[in-house]
């Protein structure tokens, strides 16, 4: 049978059906993407003021519930919940419901019980439902001379956009929703479960790329396990490593404080950053998945949009971009306690050691400041290569020491 070839009609009939397919597909296409939905404008709920202590520590002040004492809470992107203090729980007389639940700190692990459905009540904004776990925040408190009631994670930052100014010290709370970010700055992607996990460089001798934690609740620039420093290098013979200690959950923990070179996040450098080395002995870091934290004396030179909700934090730098970094050393662990600030560790062959100082002694002043405030003397004692002349009682005496700030660097 032969097979007639088609005429022009024809091929202007195939024609005509292909171009009525292709409008229908294109009709299609358009409004498919015309149906899709957009999301609502972010609309500003709340602003209000916030303070920073040592290490860039941000303080907020709230309420909670019903009850009309002020308490300061930490914001802390470390957190993945929300907590209370346990002197706090007792004196307020809350509910305490057990559970089974653990969390990991810096200085180990426990068990952790809830004050269930409570209300935090900021200047203009109410946040209903949290479930507040249990925790004991002496340390911090003892640490910032102030009371530490609470810390706010990851409850409160999931429900929200959150920006944070650290050039107005100021912190505005936005709905969830479609959001401009400044022109200036960089949006970094982290992985989110709960903590915001991201990728940086670190350079010391040799390059190492890895994941960290961004934690704006670690006073400090970068906290790495010994076991990531060892593996990438960054601890060489010659480099200048000494003795401290840091405090976190469950306590004090001995760390070695040392430099890296050069830190790369995303597009921006710092150089010659200073380090907490420590060894990961509750597999808080849990390397080699993370290499450690970026703390808030790094970021705070960034303000932030934290939105959890796309999975984005937008950093633009301040003007606390280019500020030197902390390379003062003591070997001092100052505290207050009942009142008094009270040098309670001073490590071996420290600065503070040569000077005489001891467990016990009591600082009554430090350069002729008589204030009694651990934060302005503690800034103080942050000058490195300076003197330091303090006023301290042991016992029933009084007596003058200089103490000799060294650098890390």
């Amino acid at each position: 049978m032969t097979q007639q070839k088609p005429d022009s009609s024809t091929k202007a009939g195939y024609l005509k059906i292909l171009l009525v397919i292709s409008s229908l597909l294109v009709c299609t296409i358009a409004t498919h993407a015309q149906e899709d939905f957009i999301k609502p404008q972010a609309k500003l709920l709340a602003s209000f003021p916030i303070k920073l202590l040592s290490g860039g520590v941000i303080i907020l002040q709230a309420t909670l519930s019903d009850f009309p004492d002020t308490l300061n809470f930490i914001l802390d992107t470390g957190s993945g919940g929300i907590s209370l203090d346990s002197t706090t729980v007792a004196y307020l007389k809350l509910k305490v419901t057990p559970s089974q639940r653990t969390i990991r700190g810096l200085a180990g692990t426990r068990t952790v019980s809830f004050v269930l459905n409570q209300r935090l009540n900021f200047p203009g904004l109410a946040v209903h439902q949290l479930d507040f776990h249990i925790n004991d925040y002496d340390i911090l408190t003892s640490v910032y001379g102030l009371k530490i009631d609470g810390i706010i994670g990851y409850s409160f930052l999931s429900r929200y956009i959150v920006k944070v100014d650290y050039d107005k010290y100021l912190l505005q709370v936005y709905s969830q929703g479609s959001i401009s970010y400044p022109r200036q700055g960089w949006v970094l992607r982290p992985r989110l479960n709960n903590l915001p996990v991201f990728g940086a460089s670190i350079r010391d001798g040799r390059s190492s790329t890895s994941s960290f934690y961004f934690d704006t609740g670690a006073g400090l620039c970068l906290l790495l396990s010994e076991e990531y420093a060892g593996d990438s290098l960054l601890t060489g013979r010659r480099k200048k490593i000494i003795e401290t200690q840091g405090e976190g959950l469950g306590g004090k923990k001995a760390m070695r404080l040392t430099t890296v070179k050069e830190m790369r996040l995303g597009p921006y450098k710092f150089r010659n950053v200073p380090v907490h080395l420590f060894h990961d002995d509750n597999g808080l870091t849990n390397y080699p998945e993370l290499g450690g934290l970026v703390g808030n004396d790094l970021l705070r030179r960034f303000n932030l949009v934290l939105n959890y909700e796309k999975k984005e934090i937008h950093l633009s730098p301040n003007t606390h971009f280019e500020e030197p970094f902390d390379y003062s050393y003591t070997g001092l662990g100052i505290y207050l306690v009942d009142g008094e600030i009270v040098i309670e560790d001073v490590i071996k062959n420290s600065p503070g050691e040569r000077a005489g100082l001891q467990p016990g002694d009591v600082i009554i002043s430090v350069n002729n400041n008589l204030s009694g405030n651990i934060q302005v003397y503690k800034n103080i004692l942050q000058l490195a290569n300076s003197r330091a002349r303090m006023i301290i009682r042991r016992g029933n005496q009084l007596k003058e020491v200089v103490l000799k700030v060294q650098s890390i660097l």
